[in-house]
């Protein structure tokens, strides 16, 4: 327990400070906004995009893991979505915002420290297996559903145009991308290129983590507590469970089944938000859950280490 909440206590810390600093009036909602943009149109693709043109997919790529960890998550974004469609009468618009909450883990920030921290860092290639298509994974079903339903009353036939160019002006799914091509063009990267990606990459999740802090001041949970644990609920509970019924069936390695439960039994991540903030739609929801999932998962992270062998 302790070794947990040394890694996780930095991370509400930094949160913290940008709560408190939006709250107090020295981070103007204009600061936040444009903190947010840094991080998730350069900082995080620069880290996504260094960790993809080093990872090696020829070993690292797993049907078994991905099928595992996918398949527990797509469940997932259908019962979050019929869930705030049929339980609470939300419209499908945000019933799709809220099941891509219950879709899109935090892999990264906290997944990765979590893994590093609980099994070392040699662990982390089946979690990064995981990272290299989660954004697109979840954007595409996200930003495909969400069309679908925008397009109910308008010509379908714009659909399919309107899901690329957003996937394909999305900064982390391009970062993603260039990482594909600088690893299998095995590109070499000169030296100063190298340094200049690390620095900016090491920017990324203090910039995230600080300017999420301003955003929960923003959209703090008022009227919205049964749709946020329902969404915390299943995004704690119902993904990782289903993750481990999956691996189990599918005869995971240990390496394998840990790298992918522990990434599922993290909670919503800031992309949860962004998807929201993208559409307009149960941004209260996903703001909020993104820190009440987070507090909750102190407890529930430990239970799932305590269960995987």
């Amino acid at each position: 327990m302790q070794t947990l909440i040394s890694v996780i206590l930095p991370v509400f810390i930094l949160i913290g400070f940008g709560y408190l600093a939006a709250w107090r009036g020295y981070f103007s909602a204009s600061n936040v906004d444009g903190l947010m943009r840094f991080a998730t149109n350069f900082a995080v693709p620069v880290l996504l995009f260094r960790a993809i043109s080093t990872l090696d997919l020829a070993a690292e790529y797993n049907s078994a893991l991905l099928g595992s960890f996918y398949s527990a998550a797509l469940i997932c974004f259908l019962t979050g979505m019929l869930g705030a469609k049929y339980l609470f009468g939300r419209d499908w618009e945000d019933a799709t915002a809220i099941g891509f909450v219950c879709l899109f883990s935090n892999s990264l920030l906290l997944g990765l420290a979590i893994m590093e921290r609980a099994y070392g860092e040699n662990s982390l290639t089946g979690n990064y297996a995981i990272i290299s298509i989660h954004a697109p994974f979840c954007y595409g079903l996200g930003i495909a559903t969400m069309e679908i339903m925008r397009a109910r009353h308008s010509s379908k036939a714009r659909i399919v145009p309107t899901v690329l160019k957003a996937m394909f002006s999305n900064a982390l799914i391009m970062g993603i991308a260039l990482g594909f091509v600088v690893n299998l063009g095995k590109i070499p990267m000169p030296d100063p290129l190298t340094h200049a990606v690390n620095l900016l990459a090491s920017a990324a999740l203090p910039a995230a983590l600080f300017g999420m802090g301003g955003v929960l001041f923003r959209y703090r949970p008022e009227g919205d507590m049964r749709t946020i644990l329902f969404c915390c609920a299943v995004s704690l509970g119902l993904h990782p469970a289903l993750t481990v019924a999956f691996g189990a069936w599918s005869s995971l390695s240990v390496d394998n089944m840990r790298s992918a439960v522990v990434t599922a039994s993290m909670a919503p991540g800031i992309n949860a938000y962004l998807f929201a903030n993208m559409y307009g739609r149960a941004m209260r929801v996903a703001a909020s859950t993104v820190l009440i999932g987070t507090a909750f998962s102190v407890i529930t992270i430990w239970l799932w280490l305590g269960a995987l062998p």
